[in-house]
């Protein structure tokens, strides 16, 4: 029997979503799923410039599971540029440290709901228009 996966710490969730080829309606994509630890790895170590020890010590992981991370990370990026697939980023056994939410009207993320205030671009208020991401 496997050993059970230690949650991959994460400082803060993306931005977005996803992403998707430009020019093609969504229904007729498929997608390929990129969770928040690959995004995070992806983030720390061409985005941030992190050598892997530092990336793997921010994640909490050991410098070979980050290096697998990475490599799977690559390979579903890399399948989505040229198969012309969607990236949906969702998913994994992470940890953002405190409870993120994602406004369901506008997706912006929200650190906690006591900082949730109304969205510019919200025409309603409560505290039902979240999500929340860490389930």
């Amino acid at each position: 029997m496997p050993r059970p996966q230690q949650n991959r710490k994460i400082s803060t969730p993306p931005l977005m979503q996803g992403f998707k080829p430009f020019g093609i309606p969504r229904r007729e994509l498929e997608t390929v799923v990129l969770q928040f630890d690959e995004y995070e790895t992806m983030r720390l170590l061409d985005y941030e410039g992190m050598t892997q020890e530092q990336a793997a010590e921010q994640m909490e992981v050991s410098r070979p599971t980050l290096t697998r991370i990475y490599e799977n990370a690559r390979k579903i990026i890399a399948q989505a540029l040229v198969e012309g697939k969607m990236i949906v980023i969702e998913g994994g056994n992470v940890d953002f440290g405190r409870e993120w939410y994602r406004c369901r009207r506008c997706h912006k993320l929200v650190d906690g709901l006591d900082k949730h205030v109304r969205c510019r671009n919200c025409t309603h208020f409560a505290d039902n228009e979240l999500s929340p991401l860490n389930k």
